[in-house]
């Protein structure tokens, strides 16, 4: 197997890992810190904070262990892109925040743009050939 084969064969499940990664052990973190959590969710004004944290985290975590699998990859994808959206705009808002966070926030929202590209390569090509569903239409 040449090394072109190689990255077919094992890109796509390695780039799921590192996609979803995030989003997991961001859940998995929101669970260990609930209650400051939700504290700085409402504090950014989100309303009924406790709620839209636990969709959250059913979000962060089921959408990372679906794209981790290759399960209903481009839904996931979806979703995650979905929620990332707001979750960017609202919390890595770089545009309104002191000098001295201008360079941090608008890391972390290029990280995310970064990500939403990301969430878009899989749901325009699916979860790859390393995968529960090899892809979600039928294409591999």
């Amino acid at each position: 197997m040449n090394a072109c084969q190689l990255v077919k064969q094992f890109g796509p499940l390695a780039g799921r890992i590192m996609l979803a990664l995030i989003f997991l052990i961001s859940g998995f973190a929101k669970i260990g810190n609930f209650a400051g959590t939700a504290g700085f969710m409402a504090s950014k004004g989100i309303p009924f904070a406790e709620i839209a944290l636990v969709l959250t985290i059913i979000i962060e975590i089921g959408g990372g262990v679906m794209l981790v699998v290759g399960w209903k990859a481009r839904w996931a994808a979806l979703a995650l892109f979905l929620f990332l959206i707001p979750a960017t705009l609202i919390f890595h808002n770089f545009w309104v925040v002191e000098a001295a966070q201008f360079q941090n926030q608008m890391n972390h929202f290029l990280k995310n743009v970064c990500i939403l590209g990301g969430m878009l390569y899989i749901m325009a090509y699916g979860s790859g050939p390393l995968s529960i569903d090899r892809d979600d239409c039928g294409t591999r």
